[in-house]
């Protein structure tokens, strides 16, 4: 297995705050990985530290075999990086901006015009295209800054916290461009709250709480580690509903007459459950089927 980006055992302290207390993990190359956690769990000072903007006190880290802190320029080559707040000159058109930056990285000035265009049309900006960055909106501003961190192709993509403050239209646009990415190979680091977000792009997540990661997997597995589905019945006459309950071996039902009850997820189950209930006479007016998601297993971790 070949590692683009690996931590190990990184700690960092700002004065009397312990944020990273030994960081480890490895992404592989052309992997999707995201690391989620909530306000305050270290995702940005992990990202900081992997893309040699920050020191670690303690451990190594290293991008594409560089170490961050001893290979910094050479790590600095290889990587792009999307962080929390939009950098992108306000005085400046979206396509000037872009266009700026395909020179810095010498595409020449016929191949820097191509590529603005191409990332203004793929992050529907090409109308906007042409007007300066201080009349942008927020999401604008931010589709810009996400698709000038894709102006030449990097080894190594970070994007910390991409899609916040996005309306759900551009954050499926920022998904594409994202998958389009993995598919020819870059290595995406993600970091989100979106769990939603990790679940549609990751190959693997890493769950960061208080300065470590608490558990490692494909979102699937990790979900199937929780105790299967849950099937919601409205019964509606309490009665009824109760009698329910005590055939299914259930808890108590809510006030409107719903119960709760846990199946293995097999087609199979659930369809015996209604076969028992129908047999009983008990009517079922409405049945809703829930799965478990990052956000359940994210509290179950964590004690939530």
């Amino acid at each position: 297995m070949t590692y683009t980006v690996s931590a190990r055992g990184v700690r960092k302290s700002f004065g009397e705050v312990s944020v990273l207390r030994g960081l480890d993990l490895e992404v592989a190359e052309g992997e999707v990985f995201a690391l989620l956690g909530p306000n305050g769990a270290g995702k940005t000072t992990a990202v900081r530290i992997l893309t040699t903007l920050l020191r670690p006190d303690a451990g190594a880290a290293a991008v594409c075999g560089h170490d961050v802190v001893r290979s910094r320029r050479e790590v600095q080559r290889l990587i792009s990086l999307t962080g929390q707040s939009a950098a992108v000159d306000e005085l400046l058109t979206g396509e000037e901006n872009l266009v700026m930056l395909g020179r810095l990285r010498r595409l020449g000035r016929r191949g820097a015009r191509r590529r603005a265009a191409e990332l203004l049309d793929q992050f529907e900006l090409a109308e906007a295209g042409r007007r300066r960055v201080s009349t942008y909106s927020g999401g604008m501003r931010r589709r810009l800054d996400l698709a000038a961190g894709m102006v030449v192709t990097p080894r190594v993509l970070f994007l910390d916290e991409p899609t916040t403050g996005l309306d759900p239209r551009s954050r499926q646009t920022t998904w594409a461009a994202v998958r389009d990415l993995a598919t020819s190979g870059v290595t995406v680091f993600l970091t989100t709250q979106y769990l939603e977000e990790a679940d549609q792009l990751a190959d693997r997540v890493a769950f960061l709480d208080r300065g470590e990661i608490i558990t490692t997997g494909h979102p699937t597995q990790l979900k199937a580690q929780l105790s299967g589905e849950r099937v919601e019945l409205r019964i509606g006459a309490p009665a009824m509903a109760a009698r329910a309950a005590d055939l299914l071996d259930a808890g108590p039902p809510s006030s409107r007459g719903t119960l709760t009850v846990h199946t293995d997820g097999s087609a199979r189950q659930v369809r015996e459950l209604l076969n028992r209930l129908d047999a009983a006479g008990v009517d079922v007016e409405h049945m809703t089927v829930h799965r478990p998601t990052l956000d359940d297993v994210f509290l179950t971790m964590t004690g939530g």
